[in-house]
């Protein structure tokens, strides 16, 4: 294994983002379908905040490489 290794997002900040926006997509999908305009506009709100989330977890010390992330 290259000590290289960029860990390919494998921590908390990464983890929870994601989960945020999946969550946000799927709510998102189910709104548009149902014909619910303004719902459809906070899931997308919701994808912007998890990317948010994702970069205060980061600069918290919970991204690839931070001081709060164990090693692997």
């Amino acid at each position: 294994m290259s000590s290289n290794d960029p860990g390919h997002g494998n921590s908390v900040a990464s983890w929870t983002t994601v989960t945020i926006i999946m969550v946000a997509s799927a709510l998102g999908t189910w709104f548009f379908w149902a014909e619910q305009p303004v719902l459809v506009w906070a899931s997308a709100g919701l994808a912007v905040a998890g990317l948010v989330v994702g970069w205060v977890l980061k600069a918290a010390g919970y991204g690839v490489g931070g001081s709060k992330t164990k090693g692997h």
